[in-house]
């Protein structure tokens, strides 16, 4: 592909999102060098390359991993798939199971525990060995209806991946020491956890399952939101996009409908939503980016920095 096909493919890009044209300077300076990055990764490890996208809600995770993997598919012949932790949530029915057992704050998707990291792991063992005319069934979550999406709908993805992409809000994230969990961070927590158990349970699944899957990742690229302020703020806005989307406002028409079938959140439900993500998003913000083999800061208007490439010891 020459340059004027990328850039053909970048405008197409832009346009069927919905971004702004100023988008195009995004992608040459933050987006371009990322693709660099991986490309001199998979060349220099010569095998399939899984790269991390970590970010809070609202940062852009899946439009960056959208560009990087149809920039490395198209510009570079690296097939590339990409993958949402989102999109490996418990189903309704499992997390229902969890909340019973657990702690009743589970029904809730979200935190370390709500994931089926099992599953993700076997997803990428597939992409990684598959043949070339091998096909990959990808897991789908649909939000608006806070469930799983069946199987037999999940899209498929032939042969094997050179790259695989893998963007979610605790990507990479370490537990707290168990010190950190006595006091209470919200009012979620010190209402409906006043006993610490779903915070606590949350911190081991970080220690254990959640660790291991984050041991695939050969390269971690942090999006780092201003502050705590900004994530509720842009999660808002998220939620508001879905109901334009779904063409149903939260609490429009018949409200057993509506609760079962559309789960489109008020900003007042967002705002209780994102308690649940508070904890491990605040240690995130203070000490991923020490950690992060590549960190992009995310400005107030939703910009992005150009990469700062981490040594890594």
């Amino acid at each position: 592909m020459s340059d004027t096909e990328l850039r053909i493919t970048i405008d197409a890009l832009i346009e069927k999102e919905g971004l702004p044209q100023n988008y195009a300077a995004t992608v040459e300076q933050t987006i371009l060098p990322l693709i660099e990055h991986i490309v001199s990764l998979r060349n220099a490890k010569n095998r399939t390359v899984v790269v991390g996208i970590h970010g809070a809600q609202g940062t852009g995770k899946s439009t960056l991993a959208l560009f990087l993997s149809k920039l490395l598919y198209d510009h570079y012949q690296y097939p590339t798939v990409s993958i949402s932790l989102d999109d490996l949530y418990l189903t309704r029915e499992e997390r229902r199971a969890l909340a019973e057992r657990v702690h009743p704050l589970f029904i809730t998707r979200g935190v370390p525990g709500t994931h089926d990291v099992e599953l993700g792991e076997h997803i990428i063992d597939q992409l990684r060995t598959a043949g070339p005319c091998d096909h990959t069934r990808i897991p789908a979550f649909d939000k608006s209806r806070d469930d799983r999406v069946p199987p037999n709908e999940w899209p498929v993805f032939e042969g094997r991946a050179e790259v695989v992409l893998i963007e979610g809000w605790c990507l990479g994230a370490l537990p707290e020491d168990d010190k950190a969990l006595a006091a209470p961070l919200n009012t979620l927590e010190a209402e409906e956890d006043p006993l610490g158990i779903w915070r606590r349970y949350v911190n081991q699944c970080l220690k254990g399952e959640y660790q291991a899957f984050f041991g695939e990742l050969d390269s971690l690229i942090m999006l780092k939101a201003p502050s705590m302020f900004r994530v509720l703020e842009w999660r808002t806005l998220q939620e508001h996009k879905l109901a334009e989307k779904t063409g149903r406002a939260p609490n429009e028409g018949d409200p057993a409908q509506t609760a079962q079938d559309l789960r489109i959140m008020s900003d007042e439900e967002v705002a209780r939503f994102i308690m649940h993500y508070e904890r491990v998003t605040r240690s995130c913000l203070k000490e991923l980016p020490g950690r992060a083999d590549v960190l992009i800061e995310v400005s107030n208007d939703h910009s992005l920095s150009r990469p700062c490439f981490q040594a890594q010891s």
